[in-house]
């Protein structure tokens, strides 16, 4: 259980396996044997906290979503999803936060162990994708900025340590989430909708629309965003824009990947047009 994030990473050039809040890496371990296993803790490691800079935002206060739109967030790689469901400044990140497991559980999930969690999970993962988020990563060069994007797509070298995560806060009514699931609370992920949408004029002048659960990682909806930009936000144009992208949806215990591709045009619909 080190100390500082400095101490953190050499444990883990060594070998070892960061342990954040344990929710998802210690119920793989309990189900498996396991060899010479070695595990460093962050939770000592200084790396929790949420800072709100800019746009308006007082740090500390209940600022609304207005007033945070444009702020720089970052939030520490240890901080739970308890810490972030409760920081009024985040509020627009309440649905997705509340969607994921229970008040238990999020009192011990941390950030960014949930970016690493695998489909159908990390619907904050894909939350801040929607949102372009970077990640501050500690590697044998020292600190360095890595988009999640590519993060998402090629994962990250052995050792490395992520320490924050940025991204810039929405304005107000311009981001989107939704999930679909099995049961309203404590379940995986059929359809995962996170989307930052500006509109203008009737016309969607600039979206970034992330997905998950109809892949086994998180995807960009690259090809959606290009038949979304530009045009008027209607049921016609998003069942276009749902046929833009190649998913590749799986079988697992909360839906067959017929069922996920089935009804992603539907919960793309509802993401965006609220019905």
């Amino acid at each position: 259980m080190p100390d500082s994030a400095e101490a953190a990473h050499a444990g883990l050039r060594t070998g070892a396996l960061p342990l954040g809040g344990g929710t998802h890496l210690m119920t793989r371990l309990n189900d498996a044997a396991t060899g010479d296993l070695r595990l460093v803790s962050l939770r000592k490691a200084g790396l929790s906290g949420i800072l709100v800079e800019g746009g308006g935002a007082s740090p500390g206060a209940a600022t609304t979503l207005a007033g945070a739109g444009g702020a720089t967030v970052t939030l520490g790689a240890a901080t739970t999803l308890a810490d972030v469901e409760d920081d009024a400044r985040l509020r627009y990140l309440s649905p997705c936060v509340r969607s994921i497991a229970s008040p238990p559980v999020r009192s011990l999930a941390t950030v960014a162990g949930n970016l690493f969690v695998p489909q159908p999970y990390g619907d904050l993962a894909a939350a801040l994708l929607a949102l372009d988020a970077e990640l501050d990563v500690l590697g044998a060069d020292g600190t360095r900025r890595e988009p999640l994007e590519r993060v998402v797509a090629d994962g990250l070298p052995a050792g490395d340590l992520v320490t924050s995560i940025r991204f810039t806060a929405p304005a107000e009514g311009t981001f989107r989430f939704y999930k679909a699931s099995r049961r309203r609370l404590n379940s995986g992920s059929i359809v995962t909708v996170a989307a930052r949408i500006t509109i203008e004029d009737g016309l969607v002048r600039d979206v970034r629309l992330a997905l998950g659960g109809l892949s086994r990682r998180l995807l960009r909806a690259s090809g959606a965003e290009r038949v979304l930009r530009g045009a008027p936000l209607t049921p016609e144009v998003i069942a276009q824009a749902a046929e833009a992208d190649v998913i590749e949806p799986f079988d697992d215990a909360y839906a067959s990947a017929w069922y996920r591709a089935r009804v992603y045009p539907v919960h793309l619909r509802r993401a965006l047009l609220g019905s």
